[in-house]
């Protein structure tokens, strides 16, 4: 597909994806959420594609933020449906079943901090900003961040931000674990690429049904988290791939996964 406001290019089985517009930082309005939508979906379908980065056009910003000249008229409504849009968009990131990477090289700020809090891991340049600046404008995060945030780094920290509004820096996203690594701002792109290639490496099922136990895990009790994690085991079991993994082990040679 061809997209006006997405660069899409395809690196040993990576799918770089780039948010373009430069000139407005990236911000994300209705027609980039939805050309991310359709991305997603046509990496998801495309076997070839084995992980996805995620990133800005430019030097100045991943993201952000969302376009604000979207947001002063809407009405309690719009505002509702305006929001559902954009978690729908993040949870199909989120849900792709092949890591997804943020590559994070400049600001990431209210939905593009929640953009990069969808993706799997996060690779942040030295000089990159994340915040979640929406109370400043008299709203809140309205594309996951309330929730993926406190999920990700403790609700102590999460309200911190989400309460003062205020960026923080590289450095300080790694200390909470809001990152992962960071980077020379020239290696942010190839470091989140490298990064998804080590994982992309791996049994593609096996990467899918990870996903899928750590997602649902979160979202309820130990428990119930432990049965389904033990049911995926055993789907697993009947794959070709793990036949080929243990083989390989026992043979010590690489695997030669084929998704099946």
């Amino acid at each position: 597909m061809s997209y006006r406001n997405l660069k899409v290019v395809v690196r040993d089985g990576v799918a770089v994806v780039t948010i373009d517009r430069p000139q407005k930082l990236n911000a994300l309005n209705v027609e980039t959420l939805g050309e991310l939508d359709a991305a997603a979906t046509e990496l998801a379908a495309d076997s070839a594609v084995r992980g996805v980065v995620l990133t800005g056009s430019g030097e100045k910003a991943f993201v952000a933020g969302a376009d604000i000249g979207e947001l002063g008229s809407l009405t309690a409504p719009l505002g509702r449906e305006f929001s559902r849009r954009g978690q729908r968009v993040f949870d199909h990131i989120e849900q792709l079943g092949k890591p997804v990477a943020a590559a994070i090289n400049g600001f990431a700020l209210g939905g593009g901090c929640e953009l990069a809090l969808a993706c799997h891991v996060r690779v942040a340049a030295e000089t990159a900003k994340l915040g979640t600046p929406e109370v400043k404008l008299g709203i809140l995060c309205g594309y996951g961040g309330t929730q993926r945030l406190p999920r990700l780094v403790g609700r102590g920290r999460a309200l911190e931000m989400l309460l003062s509004g205020e960026p923080i820096d590289a450095q300080e996203a790694l200390r909470i674990g809001l990152v992962n690594r960071v980077v020379s701002a020239d290696k942010v792109v190839s470091e989140a690429e490298a990064l998804v290639q080590k994982m992309a490496a791996n049994a593609p099922i096996a990467l899918r049904l990870t996903l899928e136990a750590v997602s649902a895990g979160l979202d309820g009790p130990l428990a119930q988290g432990l049965e389904h994690e033990a049911t995926l085991f055993g789907l697993l079991c009947t794959t070709e791939d793990m036949v080929e993994g243990t083989r390989a082990f026992a043979e010590k040679r690489p695997a030669r996964f084929q998704g099946k």
